[in-house]
């Protein structure tokens, strides 16, 4: 096992031609994705809300929140997802929210993402 890097287009939810290109790593360990506070400015994402959370070392952090449109590679659409707007120069991560919004889970053994089934309600949501 182990982890990998897809490519992965951000842009700015408003303004679509206002755009990066760059490889994250897939890290199911993250809830958000996680990219280079610079990057998001340069493209025009602005901060909506701050997020606490405790890093890979077990520190505590609070950052600011945003939204912006992903393109991952091998995957159909452009989605919303939220990013933390991390410290300048980090490692540029793709979260589970981002894979669960494609509908994709990380095969970390064949270094791909597959498709999944959505999961929609309960009980009740199937009468």
């Amino acid at each position: 096992m182990g982890m990998f890097q897809k490519k992965v287009r951000v842009s700015n939810s408003k303004d679509p031609g206002r755009s990066f290109q760059e490889k994250f790593w897939v890290d199911t360990g993250a809830l958000y994705s996680f990219v280079p506070e610079d990057l998001l400015q340069g493209i025009g994402v602005e901060p909506t809300a701050t997020r606490g959370l405790v890093l890979a070392d077990g520190r505590q952090d609070a950052r600011l929140l945003g939204f912006c449109d992903f393109e991952i590679d091998g995957c159909e659409g452009r989605i919303p997802c939220p990013v933390i707007f991390a410290p300048k120069g980090s490692l540029l991560l793709l979260g589970a929210t981002a894979l669960e919004n494609f509908g994709v889970e990380a095969d970390p053994v064949h270094k791909k993402l597959k498709p999944i089934l959505a999961v929609i309600g309960g009980f009740l949501a199937s009468a």
